[in-house]
């Protein structure tokens, strides 16, 4: 990564942000308090803003529209580029109890469907709208819900990011910059893809399907688990499966428990984060609970970026949901696990399943 930064090469910065939503060349910061948001704003559907109250008096140019008030039950588009290029850096915060009613949906080459579905929190490694420091290489989540995704994302024709927002209430406030590059892709420049799964109850004696369903040829890149016990003691004895290139029951990769999966071992006993991997009991670190006990909620990051999991036909992933019973026997748990699976295919992408309702997504 570093020994690429002093090689000049082509391709032209863009930066869009709610103070320029194209990052069109000269562009930006051009909102007047108590004024219209612009044309381009206009076009692709962000009619309001803050751009009227601190500015008053400053004027133009002195932070007008810092950032977008979303209105309840609505999408809005947040990047519509019609280029080539690969978008390099992601940040955006927004109040965090909105973590799982802000819906985020990413389209390559002017797809129909994405190939990026994930409420907010979930993408960036921030399950249950807790938070606590990220400080992984492609996504970190800094003091105060600073969420950034550093993970390239190329597209040939075109790119557009949208947001839908749940939450019964309106302008919801969101903040956010998206960095792209406007370059040529090479022909082995993969498309990212990142989709998220719930389930609650786990049904015991089925693994967790963290992917399934896709076709082509790629790389699995990384795995975040949001993990809620229902049970007393340990939860982690569930091994990790990777089904790969037509695979029947029994898989090519298949680790050796979850902490293991996560990078600890002996049932993690303490908060780590990492540059690929890390573990948090939320409940102990924010709450002051004993750890595993029910009710406790864990969070959990791999990134596969040393040592990713190469595909040329299939991929399904799960995760057995394993705890102990009386006897040293294993328990079979029913627990509320949810994930972000994240991965780089050619393209065409088979459609995701339908995703969640509010209901079935909300933390509770």
């Amino acid at each position: 990564m570093l020994e690429d930064i002093a090689k000049l090469k082509q391709g032209t910065t863009h930066l869009l942000t709610a103070e320029n939503v194209y990052g069109a060349k000269g562009a930006g910061g051009k909102a007047v308090p108590f004024g219209d948001p612009g044309e381009g704003a206009a076009r692709i559907g962000q009619t309001d803003s803050l751009s009227s109250g601190p500015a008053r008096e400053l004027g133009q140019k002195w932070k007008v529209r810092p950032c977008l008030t979303l209105p309840k039950n609505s999408v809005t588009t947040l990047m519509d580029a019609d280029c080539s290029g690969a978008i390099t850096h992601i940040w955006m915060t927004y109040d965090v109890k909105r973590a799982r009613d802000l819906i985020l949906r990413f389209y390559w080459d002017g797809e129909e469907t994405p190939s990026v579905e994930s409420p907010a929190g979930d993408f960036f490694c921030a399950p249950f709208c807790r938070l606590l420091a990220v400080t992984a290489v492609p996504v970190n989540v800094n003091p105060t819900n600073g969420l950034n995704c550093f993970l390239p994302m190329p597209f040939r024709r075109g790119a557009r990011i949208t947001v839908e927002n749940r939450c019964p209430e309106d302008d919801v406030m969101l903040f956010y910059a998206i960095s792209f590059e406007e370059r040529p892709v090479a022909e082995d420049e993969a498309y990212f893809h990142a989709q998220f799964r719930r389930r609650n109850p786990t049904p015991g004696t089925e693994d967790y399907v963290i992917l399934d369903g896709v076709k082509g040829c790629g790389q699995y890149i990384g795995t975040a688990l949001g993990w809620q016990q229902n049970s007393e003691g340990w939860w982690g004895e569930g091994e990790v499966k990777m089904f790969i290139d037509g695979d029947g029951e029994f898989p090519t990769y298949v680790g050796t428990g979850t902490e293991d999966y996560f990078g600890g071992a002996w049932g993690f006993n303490h908060n780590f984060t990492a540059p690929f991997l890390g573990y948090q009991d939320l409940s102990s670190a924010l709450d002051g609970r004993e750890t595993n006990r029910v009710g406790n909620r864990h969070a959990m990051y791999r990134f596969h970026i040393a040592d990713p999991i190469r595909f040329r036909e299939d991929l399904r992933v799960t995760i057995q949901t394993l705890g102990w019973r009386s006897e040293g026997r294993y328990l079979p748990l029913r627990d509320d696990i949810c994930s972000v699976a994240y991965w780089y295919q050619a393209e065409p992408h088979v459609p995701f399943p339908a995703f969640p309702s509010r209901d079935e997504t909300e933390v509770i």
